[in-house]
């Protein structure tokens, strides 16, 4: 599996950002899918995953919860993270990953493919 992941920029507090991975390869609609973060400095960290069963079943990291929505269209081999009411503590580099190990994986360990990241920058 291959992963891309896009949609990062530089937003200003408050804004809103939508991040894409779209993933190329084997059998998209059977691997949990995940996003984690890491920061300049900092340990790379779990964000929100959502199971492969398609039924939305989904995770969300504190910092996430209520701000940010992860979703997938297996359709479209992608899955998003909508971000709103960004912080500047949200700063960083944002990863998506496949499992294919777990209905919903929330750590690296637990992780089978990784794409390259995408920056995301909050202004304050």
């Amino acid at each position: 599996v291959q992963l891309q992941a896009s949609g990062g920029g530089l937003v200003q507090a408050g804004g809103s950002l939508r991040l894409s991975c779209t993933a190329s390869g084997r059998t998209f609609s059977s691997y949990a899918m995940t996003w984690f973060r890491q920061a300049p400095g900092k340990e790379r960290e779990f964000v929100a995953g959502i199971s492969w069963r398609g039924d939305g079943r989904s995770s969300y990291a504190h910092s996430a919860q209520g701000r940010f929505t992860i979703s997938r269209d297996n359709a479209k081999n992608t899955v998003y993270l909508q971000m709103n009411s960004l912080k500047p503590e949200d700063t960083a580099v944002y990863y998506c990953a496949a499992s294919s190990r777990y209905e919903i994986a929330i750590s690296t360990s637990g992780m089978d493919y990784w794409g390259k990241g995408t920056q995301v920058t909050v202004s304050s």
